[in-house]
């Protein structure tokens, strides 16, 4: 749920994601309590708690200024050095990993493979699979689904929400959705402990 909340809230709101900041609240405290994560360590938690005030309006007129001049750091094969060649392999390799799970990228809202919230929606679906997985007790298919997120967040998520996090900081240098990203770097970080990976 962390991620789906994440997914969304990255893409243009058409509605206020702030009101179910609360909720992540309420999650992320049974996930201390469940598996041990720190949640001390998200100490941007607390600045998205603090979001409440900002409406609809407001929260959509700050997504232009942030992201009109710095759109393309939405996208993982914008993040650092693009090469050509490096952008068309990433794409590639996502395709696979989005294929392999039945995850169709499209709908109402259509965003390249490489796209924050699209990368954030597929590790919220590998998580529901795990789930699911565990429920139905099917150890082979609960591998499956955890092995495939630790290569997800080591081959592609983790590896560039920190420097998204800092260029945002960098260009908006204050707001909602700086702190936001802040908030998905920590928690990616977190989740990654879990699964017992280190992010490069």
């Amino acid at each position: 749920q962390v991620y789906n909340f994440l997914a969304h809230a990255f893409l243009y709101p058409q509605d206020n994601w702030t009101e179910e900041v609360e909720l992540v609240e309420h999650i992320l405290n049974e996930l201390e309590r469940d598996w041990g994560l720190e949640i001390r360590d998200l100490s941007s938690l607390r600045e998205v708690c603090n979001l409440g005030f900002w409406d609809l309006e407001s929260l959509q007129s700050e997504h232009r200024r942030v992201f009109g001049l710095t759109g393309s750091q939405f996208y993982e094969t914008e993040i650092g050095s693009p090469h050509e060649y490096r952008q068309s392999q990433e794409m590639a390799d996502l395709a696979g990993f989005y294929r392999a799970f039945g995850f169709n990228v499209g709908g109402m809202v259509r965003e390249r493979h490489d796209h924050l919230s699209v990368e954030l929606e597929f590790m919220y679906v590998l998580a529901l699979k795990e789930s699911y997985a565990a429920r139905e007790n099917n150890p082979d298919y609960f591998e499956i689904s955890l092995d495939a997120q630790k290569k997800f967040l080591s081959e592609h998520l983790g590896k560039w929400t920190e420097l998204f996090a800092k260029s945002l900081a960098h260009f908006a240098e204050t707001g909602p959705y700086v702190v936001l990203a802040q908030f998905a770097d920590e928690w990616i970080k977190a989740d990654a402990r879990r699964l017992g990976i280190t992010l490069e």
